[in-house]
């Protein structure tokens, strides 16, 4: 018999802890190599973890609802075999099992409520000294709880914090908000200028609302509050930040894409009977784009302070609607690189894994430019917002039937002919209106000149 430790594993580049959302195991159940054993939650997705072997669940370290940093343990998995050798770096005797699993908690409560009571004074100081240097990190949890309680982010860095390199976690920032409500702890945050009524006034005030608040009440009979979801919460986030960092313009295009809808209208059925899957527009739409962005490799950068990040990799994420409303942004790798067989087959797999939340965080990661497909809702245009850290993205409208002009030797006619816009929106500290201007123009003559020939 041998105990191992199951770490959280690294869910992608720059996320540095997941929260656990459901033990899909009880201490007790047997576990098979790679079979599911926790749904862990990032700011970026929600996904699965595997065990690392075959065993027992020993003993769960890590509560649904609390914060992991990357590479801490989560969960004892007891083995058959004694054998180091599967997981040397892992495996523990009970006797190590001790210290890390039953003692070291208990000094991290200790300071936490030790220091809480005066959050400014001395205490805190002496606990965790490096916990209080400007600039820490603070996860997308924590800065919603922040905001929600009006913890102004002077006071939040007086927060002490258990995480890996003194990083707050939910576990601490909840009960520095339990301390924070008694009226000895109210004075500790205010400025000594301040008079003494304020501090007392507005502090009762918010802290019923995160606790008395249900997911959906009645209001007066004609209306009813509906609290987001994480999901939505996090959607909110980012693009209200993207707004603040990005200063967005947007261009249109309107393209004559009847070559490409006869093409596909007439391949789609032989496609779906030889494959299994349907042919969209949306591999079509992603190889146009990964020929302008070669055309045009200044749309492909992201910004860091004052430097431009010139990217290599051409990453397309593709805006994907989920059953429950929101939107998730799978990433399609080196899309320059696939033939349109390869795109189709790639964006139906992302996309049927985003709608049964089969994700993983490496899905959502390193996108350097994006599409989302507002036609598929019977829009004409819009003006979509960028995702960060990205510097444009591009709407595509819904495709309509339109008189038009058409030119021929003999002179000009009047015929149908199959329309759409394209709406690109760059940001303009970076992206001047020429660049992002031909840019979409581009994509729009790739449409407009598909090859009705193409063979799939």
């Amino acid at each position: 018999m041998a105990l191992v430790e199951m770490l959280m594993p690294k869910m992608g580049e720059s996320i540095m802890e997941g929260t656990i959302l459901k033990w899909l195991k009880k201490v007790g159940d047997d576990i098979e190599a790679d079979e599911s054993v926790l749904e862990v939650a990032t700011d970026k997705v929600d996904t699965e973890v595997p065990a690392i072997q075959a065993g027992k669940l020993y003993e769960i370290l890590a509560q649904e609802g609390e914060v992991v940093a990357i590479g801490k343990p989560i969960a004892i998995i007891e083995t058959e075999s004694g054998d180091a050798t599967v997981n040397p770096s892992a495996h523990i005797t009970q006797a190590n099992l001790q210290d890390p699993v039953h003692t070291e908690p208990a000094p991290e409560t200790e300071s936490v409520t030790d220091a809480q009571p005066t959050p400014t004074s001395e205490p805190v100081s002496a606990t965790k000294p490096a916990s209080f240097t400007e600039g820490r990190f603070y996860s997308p949890l924590v800065m919603n709880i922040a905001r929600q309680e009006g913890i102004p982010m002077r006071e939040l860095d007086q927060v002490p914090g258990t995480g890996l390199e003194g990083r707050v976690t939910k576990h601490d920032i909840m009960a520095y908000l339990e301390n924070r409500k008694t009226p000895a702890d109210q004075p500790a945050p205010v400025q000594p200028a301040v008079q003494p009524e304020a501090t007392v006034a507005p502090t009762p005030a918010p802290a019923p609302t995160p606790t008395q608040k249900p997911a959906a009440v009645s209001v007066s009979g004609n209306s009813e509050i509906i609290e987001m979801d994480r999901m939505r919460k996090m959607i909110a986030q980012r693009m209200v930040e993207s707004k603040q960092i990005s200063a967005h313009v947007t261009s249109f295009v309107e393209a004559d894409v009847t070559n490409m809808v006869l093409w596909r209208n007439r391949y789609k059925d032989a496609y779906q009977k030889r494959e299994g899957e349907k042919l969209t527009f949306t591999p079509i739409f992603i190889e146009a784009v990964a020929k302008a962005i070669k055309d045009f490799p200044m749309i492909n950068i992201s910004v860091a302070g004052d430097n431009i990040i010139k990217k290599r990799d051409i990453n397309i994420g593709m805006a994907v609607a989920l059953p429950s409303g929101n939107l998730i942004v799978p990433v399609i790798k080196n899309a320059d690189q696939m033939n349109l067989n390869g795109l189709a087959k790639k964006v139906n797999d992302l996309a049927n894994r985003a709608r049964t939340n089969k994700l993983t965080p490496d899905d959502l990661s390193d996108g350097t430019y994006t599409i989302s497909n507002v036609g598929t809702f019977g829009n004409v245009m819009g003006t979509p917002i960028i995702v960060q850290p990205q510097v444009a993205i591009l709407a595509l409208g819904t495709i309509k039937k339109k008189p038009a002009v058409i030119e021929t030797p003999e002179g000009d006619l009047i015929g149908i002919r199959h329309f759409m816009f394209l709406s690109h929106s760059y940001d303009h500290r970076v992206v001047d209106g020429s660049l992002g201007g031909m840019f979409v123009q581009r994509v729009a003559h790739y449409l407009e000149s598909f090859d009705s020939h193409t063979t799939i």
